[in-house]
């Protein structure tokens, strides 16, 4: 009568773990620098992909607050090279655009800005003027950061508001100060904050139009206008804004819509977070390259282990197991760190940035997955030529 067959012991996942642990912890500083290789790859990763995604919430945050249904119609040159002026009567025209919600101006003003009487007059500040309506801030939905802006009654006093760069250029801190313009002195009622959506404000000296009129030599035609309108009808009003404004030659006006200089911002930001995740990838790869080199030379100083382990009944597949469980908790060990890392680079750069912090779920996923797929690849041939050892050969190698 024959007994039972034999059959070969399985480890159970609980001692594979434990076997693949073990291995690990008796070669600490081995282990903690291949995994630092994976670490910084993943938390280059994470960290560019959390970078990112921050900087375009931010912006998208910002856009929904400035609003995308603004356009400005500029006034350029005709055929003949010749600069174009607009109607006076320009904004009328425009709100009388059916969707049209409020329409405003500005308009060049051709006057020298200096900070007092002893600056040459050849002397450059780097300051330019326009004249401005009261409401265009509301247009634009800026605010000044020091003083007010113009108002009905200001508008026609020797008074300016200057842009917050402007304002630096001319060395003035506060309102109250006076500045030259031509040989006109005028009162510095206010400063604005940075104008996200036209920041070529930031540069400008701001006077009333009827100020600019009196004191400057103004001749009132407007050289920009600034329309908001529903957001369902942006297009349409786009493309009826120019001949509005200058009915004889549409062709000599510009139309845009500054919001689209934020989206392209954002789309430049995508592009070089690409750019960014491949050199994460690079990192990781080498990273993976570091695992693989531990795994063989682990191999080759754990030869009297291995014979071991095969002379008392364990078989190929479990030497192979032991070992793709050592190269994956080391790239797990790293993956994880870096993780942790790259989540706490994001948080704390956003949060110095003033910027929503954000990591999406699917860059630590992605993250940990990569790691896992290095660690398989970088275990394979070395838990592979393990299981090949002749138990003979390994006991007498050592």
């Amino acid at each position: 009568m024959t007994g039972p067959a034999l059959r070969a012991a399985r480890l159970s996942p609980a001692d594979v773990l434990r076997t693949g642990a073990e291995g690990l912890r008796s070669r600490r500083a081995r282990v903690v620098l291949s995994a630092l290789g994976i670490a910084i790859g993943i938390a280059t990763m994470v960290a560019v992909v959390g970078l990112s995604t921050s900087s375009r919430a931010d912006l998208l945050d910002r856009l929904d607050r400035l609003g995308t249904n603004l356009l400005t119609a500029e006034a350029g040159k005709n055929a003949l090279g010749q600069d174009v002026k607009l109607p006076k009567s320009a904004v009328a025209m425009v709100e009388r655009i059916g969707p049209v919600q409020h329409a405003t101006a500005t308009g060049s003003v051709n006057a020298r800005v200096r900070r007092s009487d002893v600056v040459p007059e050849e002397l450059a500040s780097g300051v330019t003027v326009q004249a401005a309506r009261p409401d265009l801030l509301d247009a634009l939905n800026a605010r000044t950061s020091q003083g007010s802006w113009l108002n009905r009654a200001s508008e026609r006093l020797p008074t300016v508001v200057l842009g917050s760069i402007a304002a630096d250029r001319l060395g003035i801190t506060e309102p109250g100060a006076k500045i030259l313009l031509n040989d006109r002195w005028f009162v510095v009622t206010g400063i604005l904050a940075p104008v996200e959506l036209v920041p070529t404000l930031d540069r400008i000296a701001l006077v009333g139009f009827p100020s600019a009129e009196r004191y400057l030599g103004f001749d009132g035609h407007p050289t920009t206008v600034f329309e908001r309108s529903t957001d369902a009808s942006v297009e349409a009003v786009q493309g009826v804004l120019a001949r509005t404004v200058n009915p004889g030659d549409e062709t000599a006006v510009k139309v845009s819509r500054p919001s689209d200089a934020l989206a392209a911002k954002a789309a430049t930001d995508k592009g070089l977070t690409t750019l960014m995740l491949g050199l994460g990838t690079v990192a990781l790869l080498v990273g993976g390259v570091g695992v693989a080199n531990t795994m063989v030379i682990s191999v080759l100083e754990r030869r009297a282990e291995i014979g071991l382990r095969r002379a008392l009944g364990a078989t190929r597949g479990a030497i192979r197991l032991q070992f793709l469980t050592e190269s994956l908790l080391l790239s797990a060990l790293g993956g994880t760190a870096g993780a942790v890392l790259g989540s706490v680079a994001t948080f704390a750069f956003a949060r110095t940035q003033g910027w929503i912090a954000v990591v999406p779920p699917w860059s630590l996923a992605g993250g940990l997955g990569a790691t896992l797929v290095i660690g398989v690849v970088a275990g394979l041939y070395p838990a592979v030529r393990a299981s090949r050892l002749h138990p003979t050969t390994a006991l007498s190698a050592s």
